[in-house]
């Protein structure tokens, strides 16, 4: 999938960043890096969420600066189905069956999780990888790349079929169908993962079978109590040294 890329005017942080808007085709993203550039390419780091850029912004400026602030280049994009773009009729009626069974305090069963989850990882995933293949081309920006946090489910397939990647941290805190736990056998890169322990919206034994099944060999779990937006500040800067581990050679 190619997409042309555009950017709109630039806009200048306080504290020496530079945030630039843009669109791949007609998604719209996100671009932070070092102001003034620095002397090399700077490693990228894609950054995940679970949707709707400008819900999600406040936080995904902060986690880009902290970032930009180490050195790296950070990209987002606007999901499928979230924000501006159209909505999905199937998405959308999972996503009140699963409110229902919620609400009813049944268990939600592997259809609803599927029909959630897999159209959104099929769509996502090739704008991801068509955001590096233009991203990656600009000056100022360089590899490897890691990917950071957002929906796991597609975190996992990126790992899998994008070879630039390498390395994440995943967020475990979304709904995963089984097929994508079988999948997370085929993840090869470093993987730091993190658990909000007490996330009342996360299975906690599925991350917790989902982090057993990622074929990697060098896999860390980082769980802490609280709920599902309470992951320490601290996380930051250990994922900042995790990516300085793999990213910087």
């Amino acid at each position: 999938m190619r997409l042309p890329l555009r950017f709109t005017p630039d806009q200048r942080l306080d504290d020496g960043v530079l945030e630039r808007a843009f669109t791949l085709g007609d998604i719209p993203g996100i671009l932070w890096t070092p102001d003034p550039a620095t002397s090399g390419p700077a490693p990228l780091i894609l950054l995940g969420h679970p949707g709707g850029l400008a819900r999600m912004y406040p936080r995904l400026a902060a986690r880009a600066r902290h970032a930009v602030a180490d050195g790296y280049a950070a990209a987002t994009l606007e999901l499928p189905g979230s924000g501006e773009r159209p909505r999905s009729a199937v998405a959308e009626q999972a996503r009140a069956d699963l409110r229902r069974a919620l609400a009813a305090g049944e268990k939600v069963d592997d259809g609803i999780v599927d029909r959630l989850v897999l159209p959104l990882v099929e769509a996502a995933v090739p704008e991801w990888r068509a955001a590096l293949d233009a991203l990656l081309a600009l000056p100022g920006i360089g590899g490897p790349v890691g990917f950071a946090g957002g929906v796991i489910s597609i975190g996992v397939r990126l790992a899998v079929v994008e070879p630039r990647i390498a390395a994440a941290v995943l967020f475990a805190g979304s709904y995963v169908p089984r097929s994508i736990v079988e999948e997370a056998r085929q993840v090869g890169i470093p993987l730091l993962v993190l658990l909000q322990w007490d996330d009342e919206g996360n299975d906690r034994q599925t991350a917790l079978d989902l982090f057993d099944a990622f074929g990697t060999t060098e896999k860390t779990l980082h769980a802490n109590m609280g709920g599902h937006t309470g992951v320490p500040g601290f996380e930051g800067d250990d994922g900042n040294r995790f990516f300085a581990r793999h990213l910087r050679h």
